[in-house]
């Protein structure tokens, strides 16, 4: 089965347009957590629906050089006939995508997948985007990802295909999900049925918070099969805030390059399965140089986070701020020790 991710075209020379999803502006009321009613989702809907907006990308028209690679040798008479049947410059046509969004605050800040407007993050696939109406918009609130289970309702408002405002429901089928789409995977898994143009709109819990931002799909053919991921809330809080302040993302960096540990070496240790990050090799004046660490060395805990697996570690270094300093409890010829490290600054990704 193959990942078809529901992102629109992203590219230099974007123009991004952010119409309301409802013709009215309304001001939301705080409400309770809402339990799943006899009558369905018909109350919470009435709530969010204002705050989900349709998102619209233009890929600019741009000049491409269309002249074939001709082989050397070729007789005049043959390249003079290629050259007239393919010119040597042409336009690729405006292409668009849609999408969907939410309003985080009243003065019209817009979270969606990677976009180049506020600022973007490519490599969790979130951006904020800016809209200035004169007026208080409806805007919705996060919730606490960490506390979803799988099993616990969820709510989808978007824009699948263009038709606006269209409402699915289903479930979290499992949470931190690694679908192998980049370092910081930690997707909540959801059957609610999320296509093409859902993507940057939100997942609510049924207190009508959001939990999630929808980001790809699985699918055979493109549709939804019951098989959708999000971004957890709490990753998009910390990335939307980052990029809220200068456009640009700061993470931390360690360098090193790591791998998992082998069932081999796990029972060696006594464990019962594989735990931790084995380093792999430590790169030249970088801050676990300067720590002391060093190839081989199995990386237990970091800043106080348990590493159990590959991601653990990569999450754990990234959400640490530069110049900090973090404990770093490693494994080294079977001896526990524990490394101080100044963290470094990962280059940074701008919009």
């Amino acid at each position: 089965m193959t990942q078809s991710p529901t992102r629109r075209t992203r590219a230099a020379g974007i123009a991004l347009t952010a119409l309301m999803a409802s013709a009215s502006v309304m001001t939301l009321a705080a409400s309770p957590a809402l339990a799943v009613p006899a009558g369905g989702y018909g109350d919470l809907v009435a709530q969010v629906s204002p705050s989900v907006v349709y998102i619209e990308v233009t890929e600019k028209a741009k000049e491409v050089d269309m002249t074939p690679n001709l082989p050397q040798g070729m007789p005049e008479q043959m390249r003079r006939q290629f050259e007239q049947m393919f010119p040597h410059g042409g336009e690729v046509p405006e292409r668009q995508g849609v999408g969907s969004g939410f309003i985080i605050s009243r003065d019209g800040t817009i979270v969606t997948n990677n976009a180049k407007v506020i600022g973007a993050d490519p490599m969790t696939d979130i951006a904020g985007i800016k809209v200035d109406t004169g007026e208080d918009l409806p805007a919705v609130t996060f919730g606490d990802s960490g506390k979803m289970r799988a099993g616990d309702e969820v709510v989808a408002v978007g824009n699948p295909f263009g038709l606006s405002s269209t409402v699915t429901s289903g479930i979290i089928s499992a949470t931190s999900r690694d679908i192998h789409s980049g370092p910081y995977d930690d997707f909540i898994q959801t059957d609610a049925a999320i296509n093409r143009g859902n993507s940057g709109g939100p997942l609510f819990n049924n207190a009508g918070e959001v939990i999630g931002v929808n980001t790809a799909i699985f699918s055979p053919d493109g549709g939804s099969v019951g098989i959708g991921f999000a971004v957890p809330s709490d990753l998009v809080k910390t990335v939307v805030a980052d990029l809220e302040d200068d456009g640009t993302i700061t993470r931390g960096w360690l360098g090193v390059q790591i791998k998992p540990m082998s069932q081999e070496i796990a029972s060696v240790l006594g464990y019962d399965s594989p735990k931790g990050a084995v380093v792999s090799s430590v790169m030249d004046d970088s801050p676990a140089k300067k720590a002391g660490l060093k190839d081989g060395d199995i990386i237990l805990s970091f800043g106080g986070k348990q590493i159990n697996d590959l991601r653990d570690l990569t999450r754990a270094v990234a959400s640490t701020a530069p110049d900090k300093q973090a404990d770093v409890v490693l494994l080294r010829k079977g001896e526990k020790l524990t490394e101080t490290v100044t963290v470094g600054t990962m280059a940074k990704s701008k919009a």
